[in-house]
């Protein structure tokens, strides 16, 4: 799919968009059904978290990890990363890097009504859409 490079090429493959929510949904039930375990090399949580975790993006909840330093939140945060689709497409040229079909910017929708079908799309690896804000400890 990464060579498509316009909306209207993006459209006539018949690519449809997800929300977040059911991206990661879909790629933990392919994880799942291939009887892989998602979150390796945390242990300890095997009957309580992880479970939770998991029932958790299947019902496309919204995940809070709350607890102590040194529990693995961040860890698991990083993991699921992974359950994202690995490369999606979005708009060339926009800062929230909007969907080619469901533009939210001021931007996306301009460039789509300058170019409309020719607008140019590029591909956003999941790695690019993942931060951390991790909180900043200042002392005086």
């Amino acid at each position: 799919m990464k060579e498509i490079k316009t909306i209207g090429a993006l459209r006539q493959s018949g690519y449809q968009s997800k929300n977040i929510k059911t991206e990661m949904r879909d790629n933990l039930l392919k994880v799942l059904s291939k009887g892989e375990q998602f979150f390796e090399g945390i242990e300890g949580y095997e009957n309580t978290v992880l479970p939770q975790l998991q029932s958790a993006v299947l019902s496309k909840h919204n995940v809070l990890l709350l607890g102590l330093r040194g529990q693995a939140k961040t860890r698991m945060a990083r993991m699921m990363v992974q359950l994202l689709d690995e490369y999606i497409p979005a708009i060339d040229g926009t800062e929230l890097n909007d969907d080619p079909f469901n533009p939210i910017s001021f931007e996306g929708n301009r460039l789509i009504a300058l170019f409309g079908e020719d607008t140019p799309i590029k591909w956003i690896h999941r790695n690019e859409r993942y931060t951390e804000n991790l909180p900043l400890l200042m002392f005086r």
